[in-house]
């Protein structure tokens, strides 16, 4: 007991004071969040305001700057539930399709007579052919585009349905290829409206599947759930299209293979478009604002290989000739290509403003929504709401400190006094491990703490009471002390055991505010674990090595 090695004791005081460091930027929460936000507001635009200026200079930048986040609950925010048009998927499927199956039912022509494609509904594709006895190797044709499904549910059947009658064929997507598409559909879905919310800077998002077509989209300290519905809500769909024609008519006839488009910038101009584009935003490797030769805002992109090299090719054979930009079925530009663009980069010009270049940048970087959506409900949350619940945690947490520490200090006298300076140092070593980790702190997460504080000198009760028995047995107080320590061990390590078991099991299968539960109990367990069992024994060490005491009492 009383020989502590002194790497025992530099690590633990080491440990103790690295808790309190990283913990201490939640005291001054505002200077410091103002001054990461200055930081990285220069990363990204490489430039600061002046209040931006002030801001990073409020803190230095040699000290700790990590923060406990705080969610939604806390910090006020935009909640928004999403449901996902997966259907439009499937027409985007048959639209794509069309061209492959005209090119191969059309080889054909000379058997099966003429192809034409009819009217029909969104997930489906319908060809009329002008030889109806010939039905059967239509169908044949068309069922030679089919390929196999790659899932486990789909092993063994086509990605496409294709029969026949009269004189049409008609073409879906299989049962299993449809199961595929949505499950695709929603993850890049997710995974796109999870980089637009993180690229824009915003703190600590919950975006989660809920169902076969919905996204829970939860955004801390955003102003409201318009903002946040322009950010996510737009498709951001962009091709470049070899344009046929320019007017005025939005319903004059485009003529087979192509359509009519209105210019973003002028209501009376339509233009004529190449229904297959040359380049789509799929292929784009990355997207900044920048300003064109007049000086204008603007956006530069760049094509990964395969992009590039269509983008090459083609305005190498059409100079001369006007190249349609189409974002959101809107044509933003359509520039006279004035020679070769070779490798694949250039610059999208379309009258905008600073702000709006830098959005449109950002939609375009972080790709594509697969399909539209539609918002089936959104609340924006005030931090009024968010400063009342963090001012009745405090409170509750102010509450059971002084209950807990005044229960310790009159049931144990000094002993109590060290176990409470170790809550303190167990509080402080929580804030800091979750600034370290970045992680986010919600009303749940605080009734964790406060649970954690009314448990947290549990283990000391342990070792005192241990340590009452010891000397009873008329041991002296040095020997008393060590066996009070040794014997309670393996009871406190159980009990913590179990606990955490539950508390992980929460983690894992819990979700938002259960598993912000569980981040405060494990943590609190394991910080109380340490501070209980080791912080006091060297206070306790420490404390006998000065005083020699014959007696201690407790």
């Amino acid at each position: 007991m009383l020989q502590i090695s002194l790497w025992k004791r530099v690590l633990i005081i080491g440990l103790c004071l690295l808790g309190l460091a990283m913990a201490a930027p939640n005291l001054f929460y505002n200077r410091v969040e103002g001054h990461n936000d200055a930081l990285a507001a220069f990363e990204k635009t490489g430039a600061m305001t002046a209040a931006q200026e002030e801001a990073r200079a409020g803190w230095p930048d040699w000290l700790p700057s990590g923060l406990v986040n705080l969610g939604l609950d806390l910090r006020g925010g935009a909640h928004l539930l999403a449901e996902v048009k997966v259907a439009e998927v499937y027409k985007a499927r048959m639209d794509a399709l069309w061209p492959e199956m005209r090119k191969a039912l059309a080889a054909e022509r000379a058997t099966i007579g003429s192809v034409r494609r009819m009217p029909s509904g969104e997930d489906e594709l319908k060809i009329q052919i002008g030889e109806p006895g010939q039905i059967a190797r239509a169908v044949e044709i068309a069922r030679t585009l089919a390929t196999p499904v790659v899932t486990l549910t789909g092993v063994g059947q086509n990605d496409i349905e294709v029969t026949g009658t009269g004189d049409t064929i008609t073409v879906r997507l299989s049962p299993a290829e449809q199961a595929a598409t949505d499950e695709r559909t929603m993850q890049q879905s997710l995974e796109i409206v999870r980089r637009r919310v993180d690229a824009a800077g915003t703190r600590e998002p919950t975006i989660m599947r809920q169902g076969n077509d919905r996204i829970l989209i939860e955004v801390p300290g955003i102003g409201s759930a318009a903002e946040l519905k322009d950010l996510i809500g737009t498709t951001a769909k962009l091709t470049f299209q070899p344009v046929v024609g320019r007017g005025s008519n939005p319903n004059a006839n485009p003529g087979a293979g192509n359509e009519i488009l209105p210019a973003a910038d002028d209501a009376n101009l339509f233009y004529t478009l190449d229904k297959v584009p040359v380049v789509s935003g799929d292929e784009l490797t990355d997207a900044r604002p920048d300003t064109d030769q007049n000086g204008t805002p603007a956006v530069a992109f760049r094509f990964n290989p395969t992009g590039a090299r269509a983008f090459g090719d083609y305005t190498a054979n059409h100079i001369g000739e006007p190249f349609a930009i189409v974002l959101d079925g809107k044509v933003i530009s359509a520039p006279v290509i004035q020679s070769h663009i070779a490798g694949g980069s250039g610059i999208i010009t379309g009258r905008f403003s600073v702000q709006e270049a830098t959005d449109l940048a950002l939609l375009l970087r972080a790709g594509a929504l697969p399909a539209g959506m539609t918002f089936l409900e959104e609340r924006t949350i005030g931090p009024e709401l968010g400063q009342d619940s963090i001012d009745a945690g405090r409170i509750a947490a102010v509450v059971g400190l002084v209950a807990v520490v005044g229960f310790m200090i009159a049931t144990y006298g000094l002993f109590g006094v060290f176990a409470s300076l170790a809550l303190l140092i167990n509080i402080a070593m929580i804030f800091g491990f979750m600034s370290m980790i970045g992680a986010t702190l919600t009303l749940p997460g605080i009734a964790g703490i406060v649970l954690t504080m009314g448990t947290a000198v549990d283990a000391n009760v342990l070792v005192f009471e241990r340590i009452r028995e010891e000397l009873r047995t008329a041991k002296g107080p040095a020997r008393a002390i060590e066996l009070g320590y040794e014997k309670a061990m393996s009871a406190i390590v159980d009990a913590n055991v179990t606990t955490f078991i539950t508390g992980v099991i929460l983690f894992v299968l819990g979700a938002g505010p259960v598993r912000g539960f569980a981040v405060t109990l494990i943590v609190g367990i394991v910080t109380s674990v340490f501070t209980a069992i080791w912080v006091t024994r060297v206070m306790v060490a420490a404390w006998y090595a000065r005083r020699r005491p014959k007696t201690i009492t407790l």
